[in-house]
């Protein structure tokens, strides 16, 4: 009796679902995946956008509200005025971010470890043209408000002051946190969340920015670091690499003595066992 052929769909659909799947499929796997990611955290960014262009009238209130508030706060108290702009145009200014990103890519490199410093690089020059060609796009103007405490140039959304600070913090997280022992890992989190949130609040409170400008500085930033982050999974993956968590960092062998591996071991074949550290087990 002659032998039935497979339907090629059929051989297809089983390759999909096979748990031994072949280079394509994976692949293809990554790919979805990673799209589904980035659009899901793109999607809060884009939903803001859309409020924001189209003027919605609950948005616009909280927008108006809280400005005028901040701004009649800000009129009654000049010395706090003062320590807001030491904050946004020192402390947490795009320079000394960007600064910041520079220094640790200069490490990296000293240390050897070219991946991480490259994903550093790309995430804080993406994030700067991300942010400006969404400013040229959208055009929004900055709050005009009487007797202004402070100035700033160019367009309002997205707040390039929230978006830098929320992509730098993330980078200077995920890369330095393997270094950070256990117990203390709380520590750097939550410098990262009160310095993205004292960069959205000193915007609003000086009058150059509304609400809805620092939340969509952070959203765009956050999807460019998801973006960014998903690519350099796959290199990891691809590498030989073990997956990693978030409350690892993206590199956990940062805190070893070689970071990066040896070429003959990241083109070695990716059935030969291997160490956390990524070197075969002899």
């Amino acid at each position: 009796m002659a032998q039935r052929t497979e339907h090629p769909r059929r051989r297809l659909l089983r390759s999909l679902v096979s748990r031994h799947s072949g280079p394509d499929v994976t692949f293809g796997r990554r790919l979805v995946l990673a799209a589904v990611a980035t659009a899901a955290v793109s999607v809060p960014f884009a939903l803001a956008l859309v409020l924001v262009e189209s003027q919605w009238a609950p948005l616009h209130r909280l927008d108006r509200n809280t400005a005028e508030r901040l701004h009649a706060t800000a009129l009654d108290h000049p010395g706090w005025v003062r320590v807001l702009e030491a904050l946004t145009g020192i402390v947490w200014d795009p320079v000394t971010m960007r600064l910041l990103v520079a220094l640790l890519v200069l490490w990296l490199l000293l240390r050897r470890a070219w991946r991480l410093a490259a994903w550093a690089s790309v995430t804080a020059v993406a994030s700067g043209l991300t942010g400006l060609l969404t400013k040229v796009v959208v055009e929004r103007a900055r709050p005009h408000l009487p007797d202004p405490v402070s100035h700033a140039p160019g367009f309002s959304f997205p707040s390039g002051h929230a978006m830098t600070a929320t992509t730098t913090c993330a980078v200077l997280l995920l890369v330095l946190l393997p270094l950070v022992p256990r117990a203390w890992r709380p520590l750097p989190w939550a410098l990262t969340l009160v310095s993205v949130a004292g960069v959205a609040y000193t915007r609003v409170a000086l009058g150059v920015h509304w609400v809805s400008d620092v939340v969509g500085g952070v959203l765009l930033g956050l999807a460019v670091v998801t973006a960014t982050t998903l690519v350099f999974e796959a290199w990891r993956a691809d590498a030989g690499r073990l997956r990693t968590t978030v409350t690892e960092g993206l590199e956990p062998e940062l805190s070893t003595a070689d970071p990066e591996p040896p070429v003959h071991v990241r083109d070695a074949a990716p059935s030969e066992p291997r160490d956390e550290a990524g070197r075969p087990v002899r």
